[in-house]
């Protein structure tokens, strides 16, 4: 099974572990359900054209205020598709209200990581990255700080990511 095929595998099993059941959903994920729409990057100092807008979808499952697992597929800067899965952190320490900061961290598919990438063309790779959550009531924004990938010559980015709560 090729790393596309377990990563839509993984999707298609939290989606449907979400949609089968208000309480068995709630017991899977005590501290709610978030959908997740990536809208658009921003590269710092670029010296080549990337592609901005980003669309795509994912779920993320908060088990406690701290704790999130996430997945989902998005639309690459270099225009390739991006699968992802992993989790996110935020310290009670780091929460001041609606504002709250955290690392995400996980693989991600779609870059060239070289001698770090997973599989035969290695476009997959780990990646842990600064978050900045802003949070009103039942929408949130992410703002997501992507360290370098020499391989493919891609700058520091930063990710923008719209979340919807459903409970």
């Amino acid at each position: 099974m090729n790393h596309r095929c377990a990563w839509i595998a993984l999707a298609a099993l939290l989606a449907g572990a979400a949609l089968s059941g208000r309480s068995d959903a709630a017991d899977l994920c005590p501290a709610g359900w978030w959908a997740d729409a990536m809208l658009a990057s921003y590269h710092i100092h670029p010296y080549r054209e990337f592609d901005e807008f980003n669309p795509g979808a994912g779920m993320e499952c908060s088990v406690t205020p701290q704790w999130a697992a996430s997945v989902g597929y998005f639309r690459n800067s270099l225009d390739r598709p991006s699968f992802y899965g992993g989790a996110v952190f935020t310290p009670e320490m780091t929460h001041w209200g609606w504002f709250r900061l955290g690392l995400m961290g996980g693989l991600i598919s779609g870059y060239n990581y070289g001698r770090w990438g997973i599989g035969s063309n290695h476009s997959t790779g780990p990646v842990l990255a600064p978050t900045i959550i802003t949070q009103f009531g039942r929408f949130a924004v992410n703002f997501i700080l992507i360290a370098p990938i020499p391989q493919d010559r891609l700058p520091f980015t930063i990710g923008f990511q719209a979340k919807y709560k459903f409970h």
